[in-house]
């Protein structure tokens, strides 16, 4: 029996390990459809809500926050870019790579969840961020990855425009965190099971048949 599931992926446009996440994610259900059938929705999760539109090299940003050292930084750089190769997804990702302003790419996220083309869009603004190196903070590029997603540009550019959505996000980030989620990706079953971090395929997809079972 096939048991269908709700799924949260609480996330940020700019979180590397949310894109590995998904991706592995994406196999997992795939290699387990004998077992589970999943809706996915993304909530809105900001890694640097105070982040300036004009971003800040990711280098830095990453030396600041977390004290790492330029050498570490680019280890993890790195790492990011095997473990993204390993589930078909560039990174780009230099020294001179920035971290841009995410809210607007979430109340653009959240509408096109209310014309189901939310998983497209995500995946669209991955790719702007992390393999075009784009400011996924500037209406031009979010405008784009709207089209490259299949949604209405012209509708894109009214929803960004109009700062509709942002109460929305502002309650849907809330309310994750007042459920505990402090790091992203944050994968959330039916409202009860959690799945932490950009796991490999094969432990989404061990976590999922356990789920199915427990289920049963």
């Amino acid at each position: 029996m096939t048991q269908h599931l709700k799924i949260d992926f609480v996330s940020d446009v700019a979180c590397p390990w949310c894109v590995i996440g998904l991706r592995g994610l994406e196999q997992a259900l795939a290699k387990a459809a004998d077992a589970v059938a999943a809706d996915i929705t993304f909530q809105p999760f900001e890694l640097n809500p105070g982040m300036p539109a004009a971003g800040q090299n990711l280098r830095e940003h990453i030396m600041e926050k977390y004290g790492s050292t330029a050498e570490q930084s680019a280890a993890s750089r790195a790492m990011i870019r095997a473990r993204g190769a390993d589930v078909g997804f560039t990174f780009n990702m230099s020294e001179e790579s920035r971290i841009y302003n995410t809210f607007d790419a979430h109340r653009l996220l959240h509408w096109a969840g209310t014309v189901g083309r939310q998983r497209e869009l995500k995946q669209s603004l991955f790719k702007a961020n992390f393999t075009d190196g784009a400011n996924v903070s500037e209406y031009g590029v979010l405008v784009d990855a709207a089209i490259a997603a299949g949604l209405d540009g012209d509708q894109a550019r009214e929803v960004l425009a109009s700062g509709r959505h942002a109460e929305a996000v502002r309650v849907a980030e809330r309310d994750w965190i007042s459920r505990g989620i402090r790091s992203v990706p944050a994968i959330v079953v039916n409202g009860t099971w959690l799945i932490s971090g950009g796991q490999p395929s094969a432990a989404f997809e061990q976590a999922l048949r356990g789920i199915a079972a427990e289920l049963g």
